[in-house]
């Protein structure tokens, strides 16, 4: 099994959405690293930590699990859509995605100032400098402490 982390903005989409609709695709993702890392490394029953991006604080919120195999993007393919991607066909789709399903909602968000003052979270990529991606890969070390520090046995 791997780990995840998975950021999202809370008015967007949060751990709490996540609680409530019970299972969400991961629409949206346009960047081509955080793609392939759904398309071609998450499987179902992966584990991620749901981490609420630009909102104050930012931090883990949670977690969600890789609910299904890999399947194309249908918002590249909706004109309407804010992801709408003209180069893309249902023959030959660009964009893929993942479901994820809620597993738990932390009591309070672990916040990105206390993952960098800890020893060993401090060298998870969600802390380093320029480190952008809405998706990226977690030690196993790492989610076990972020799991000890949020009280939450998964």
């Amino acid at each position: 099994m791997s780990h995840w982390l998975i950021k999202s903005e809370p008015d967007v989409f949060s751990i709490g959405d996540l609680a409530r609709v019970g299972r969400e695709p991961w629409t949206g993702v346009r960047n081509y690293q955080a793609r392939n890392f759904m398309w071609r490394d998450m499987r179902p029953g992966d584990l991620a930590l749901f981490y609420h991006s630009n909102a104050k604080p930012p931090g883990i919120a949670g977690i969600a699990r890789v609910a299904g195999a890999p399947y194309p993007d249908p918002t590249q393919f909706d004109p309407a859509s804010e992801y709408h991607d003209p180069k893309a066909t249902p023959e030959n789709p660009r964009w893929w995605l993942v479901d994820f399903e809620h597993v738990a909602t932390f009591g309070r968000i672990l916040t990105l100032d206390e993952l960098k003052a800890d020893a060993i979270l401090s060298a998870m990529q969600v802390c380093q400098r320029g480190t952008r991606l809405s998706i990226t890969p977690v030690a196993p070390t790492h989610f076990k402490r972020v799991c000890s520090l949020a009280g939450a046995s998964v």
